[in-house]
């Protein structure tokens, strides 16, 4: 799905794997991303932002990919059933922790 975003003035693609994100994926999101950039943005626009949304994600795949390096690609997973409160909660708790324990290391590589 291609979509237009008037107040980040870019293009946001957006692509539904009802499976584990793969390599493979990773690849033809950056190919349609490149691929709007090129033949769509405009002069005045921000560059293009893909999104996946997929049922799983490895993290091996995520770091070693060009999702990695690449602040214009997202991969993020999805869950067919919403999750209760309590869940939520301790799912942002996770996400909270990890996202510190990665700004602790880059911090101390610096």
């Amino acid at each position: 799905m291609v979509f237009y975003n008037y107040l980040l003035k870019c293009f946001v693609l957006f692509d539904l794997k009802s499976g584990e994100l793969t390599h493979q994926d990773i690849g033809q999101m950056d190919m349609y991303v490149r691929i709007v950039d090129d033949l769509k943005r405009g002069p005045d626009d921000n560059p293009t932002v893909g999104i996946i949304l997929c049922t799983h994600k490895d993290t091996s795949v995520v770091r070693y990919s060009v999702l990695h390096e690449n602040e214009h690609l997202f991969a993020s997973k999805y869950k067919l059933v919403l999750p209760s409160e309590d869940e939520l909660r301790a799912e942002l708790e996770r996400e909270r922790a990890s996202l510190e324990e990665q700004r602790k290391r880059l911090t101390s590589q610096i």
